[in-house]
């Protein structure tokens, strides 16, 4: 078939070249006959049916080329010395009337040129003329070869004489045209087998920009007016394209329609005439796109010059109004469609009247009602109500503005969970991101709520669905941040917000408190460090601080509970710390208890020798660090890390613990003591004496030498801060020991360590002027 096209197409043009050549020289020796006659040979090739519109299209253009020369031809010599009336009847005896029609077309417009006779009854004669070429193709390409052949002769303002017309004659004739060449547009479609329709409707789009040339040709006539426009345009166009009931005409031409005229005519059309027609189309017709279209042309028409818009035209309530009305009659509208004009409507609120947060929440509300009154539509359109549902995020910037929107977090049931998943994922980032501060516990309870499904389980979660525990992990982790978000600078309202987020996030279950409690709980140690600060200002400090401590004692009960036995031992330390630090009156009880706390967690869940190690020095260090126990306290405490140290199962594990616990008897410190050191020398020495014994008793020679390094440097630590009981006579013992078993050690990274080690510590030793070896 595209052979026999291309065919076809060669051999027409070639004929056109050859008829158009002859009409040229006949031209040139002054003989027009001759010239009209092989004129009309040449327009004989726009008579065939067997082209497609594209290469018919490709001859038309080559055809009506070679007419210019005619044109020019009659323009110059010829009218000076012959009447062009003569001429004008002469062409309307062509022997077919398609060569006839582009001939009159021709002559005719030099003939209003020559302003011999009324243009206007000459454009009306062409125009009328015109319908006697009624096949779809043909008739289009005549008609599109009229209007632009005339767009330099139409009368284009009032001031034009009776006789010469004026704007509304212009009006008329191409309103006329473009009718006409409508029904012909609209006719191709029933023309032919069924089973082409398709290819029929691919021509037709092909052909749509004849039909809307006649819409842009009135656009550009310049005494064309917002009245004139309103009364004499618009319902004439409408009429025309209601009438037709063609889907594809139908909207095609009302984007046109947008496109082509300017944005104040369509302020003044917009309410009664414009959005009327948009529900009379044909039901195929997608009027979202038209919709879509005015919304975005008059947005931007708006924003850039809010003057644009006069006070008494209320944009978004005319285009509310009418959406609804056009949702409520197209029941067969697909749900997506629904919440792209929706969304359309939310932008447009956001760009005009940004300071009306009411209009974003009525669109909401009334796509709310949309889906609560007919559930059948929510179904398969997650993904289009995500990304509504993101427009109002994206535009404010600040969560908050989101969280008074009533209908907003009511629509998030209607989304599938990945969607809402990742919505809520969205929320969480944005607020991080933009460093937003909710600092009211109404507003973190309506934001809590909000992205519920990262926070507790969803109750439409598959029972057989598999989370990707990286994709969890990342979720969590998320709400733990978010939390740090949750703040206000008033200590009441903190504590508060804290209360609020522990209801949420204890909801979430074993599996998630492990990533979301630590926030509340470091949180929850800032806020007494705040009260603490303003102990001067406010009375009832103590017994605030007092109230966070168990506050923190409760969310660490839970996480014992779940049996995240490290992480609750770390927390138990911190906030033993932070009651410690905080001067209250029950310091010490409170702070034996967290202590006593992570004395258990160890004692009785953690069995691992190396976490066994790290808890150990954990414990120690962090009762080092406390000033508030009484020596009642202290002591069964420093016993204790003694013991517990001395009962680790591997003996390297129990030099080092044992060793660790020397601080706690020389640093350590207590009430009676006033904050100054225990200074206890000769428990210091016990503790590195039973260490050294330890060390003599493991097996392997690498390692002892290792675990002796490593107390030398303890005695060197202690005898640098004035213990009396550490003498340079043991240093040099454990230095001659070192010596001795040094050669013996195999060769290795390990030993290199050691050595490396051990020499940089005798280095010290020199540097200090205190011993050489």
């Amino acid at each position: 078939m595209d052979v026999d096209q291309t065919r076809y197409l060669d051999a027409a043009k070639e004929a056109v070249k050859r008829e158009a050549f002859n009409m040229q020289r006949c031209l040139d020796k002054s003989q027009l006959m001759d010239g009209l006659r092989h004129a009309t040979e040449m327009l004989n090739e726009l008579r065939t049916s067997i082209l497609t519109p594209k290469n018919y299209y490709e001859l038309y253009m080559m055809v009506t080329m070679e007419l210019t020369h005619l044109n020019m031809y009659m323009s110059g010599e010829f009218i000076k010395e012959n009447k062009i009336a003569d001429l004008y009847e002469l062409v309307q005896h062509a022997g077919n009337i398609l060569p006839r029609l582009y001939l009159l077309i021709t002559v005719g417009v030099v003939y209003i040129r020559s302003e011999e006779c009324s243009r206007k009854d000459i454009l009306q004669d062409l125009v009328e003329m015109c319908r006697g070429v009624q096949h779809p193709l043909r008739g289009l390409f005549l008609r599109n070869f009229l209007l632009t052949s005339t767009r330099d002769v139409l009368p284009d303002d009032d001031t034009q004489a009776t006789d010469g017309g004026n704007i509304d004659d212009s009006i008329n004739f191409i309103l006329l045209n473009f009718c006409e060449m409508n029904k012909l547009w609209v006719r191709m479609q029933h023309q032919g087998h069924t089973r082409d329709r398709a290819k029929r409707e691919q021509e037709r789009l092909e052909l749509k920009l004849l039909v809307g040339t006649n819409l842009e040709r009135l656009s550009r006539l310049e005494g064309v007016t917002v009245e004139r426009y309103e009364k004499q345009i618009l319902p004439a166009v409408l009429k025309q394209l209601v009438n037709c009931k063609d889907s594809i005409a139908q909207e095609y031409l009302m984007d046109c329609i947008i496109q082509v005229f300017p944005d104040e005519f369509h302020l003044r059309t917009l309410e009664n005439t414009f959005l009327d027609t948009c529900c009379q189309p044909q039901s195929q017709v997608n009027v979202r796109n038209i919709i879509i279209s005015i919304i975005g042309r008059l947005s931007n028409f708006a924003q850039a010059d809010p003057s644009n818009i006069p006070e008494d035209i209320k944009l978004f309530d005319i285009f509310s109004v009418k959406v609804t009305q056009i949702i409520q009659s197209r029941t067969e509208m697909p749900p997506e469609d629904i919440l792209v004009l929706q969304s359309a409507l939310i932008k447009l609120a956001l760009n005009v009247y940004p300071a009306e947060t009411g209009y974003v929440n009525q669109v909401l509300q009334n796509t709310l009602t949309i889906f609560q009154t007919e559930e059948g539509r929510a179904k398969g359109c997650s993904n289009e109500l995500g990304k509504l549902l993101r427009v109002p995020v994206d535009h404010y910037q600040d969560i908050l503005t989101v969280l008074e929107l009533d209908a907003y977090p009511k629509l998030f049931s209607f989304l599938e969970l990945n969607t809402r998943k990742d919505l809520c994922v969205y929320i969480a980032e944005h607020v991080i991101e933009t460093g937003t501060l909710i600092y009211s516990h109404d507003q973190v309870d309506l934001l809590l709520t909000m992205i519920e499904c990262l926070v507790t389980d969803a109750p439409d979660l598959p029972s057989n669905q598999i989370e990707d525990p990286e994709d969890f992990e990342c979720e969590q982790a998320l709400v733990g941040r978010l939390v740090h978000q949750m703040t206000s600078q008033v200590p009441d309202q903190q504590f508060l917000i804290l209360n609020t987020c522990k209801k949420h996030l204890i909801a979430g279950g074993d599996k998630r408190i492990q990533f979301t409690l630590p926030s509340l709980i470091f949180r929850a140690i800032h806020l007494c460090r705040v009260y603490h600060d303003l102990r001067d200002e406010d009375e009832k400090w103590e017994k605030k601080v007092t109230k966070i401590l168990q506050y923190i004692n409760s969310l660490l009960s839970a996480l014992v509970k779940a049996e995240y036995w490290d992480l609750s031992l770390r927390l138990y330390l911190q906030a033993s710390l932070v009651c410690d630090a905080m001067g209250i009156s029950n310091a010490e009880t409170v702070g034996y208890e967290f202590m006593s706390h992570a004395f258990a967690i160890y004692e009785e869940e953690v069995s691992d020798s190396k976490a066994q190690l790290i808890a150990i020095s954990l414990i120690v260090a962090t009762f080092e660090r406390t000033i508030n126990f009484s020596e009642e306290n202290h002591e069964p405490l420093r016993s204790q890390c003694f013991r517990a140290g001395s009962k680790l199962l591997k003996k390297p594990d129990q030099c080092r613990a044992v060793s660790l616990c020397s601080h706690l008897y020389w640093s350590g410190k207590n009430r009676e003591g006033a904050g100054e050191p225990l200074r206890n020398a000769t428990k210091v020495l016990e503790c590195l004496k039973k260490a050294v014994r330890i060390s003599n008793q493991c097996m392997e020679p690498t390692v002892q030498v290792q675990l002796f390094v490593e107390l030398l440097n303890k005695y060197i630590y202690f005898l640098g801060t004035g213990c009396e009981e550490v003498s340079e006579s043991v240093l040099s013992q454990l230095v001659g020991k070192i010596h001795e078993d040094m050669p013996g050690l195999e060769s290795g990274d390990i030993t290199k360590q050691i050595v490396k080690h051990f020499e940089t510590t005798l280095g010290f030793i020199e540097s200090r002027h205190e011993l050489t070896f």
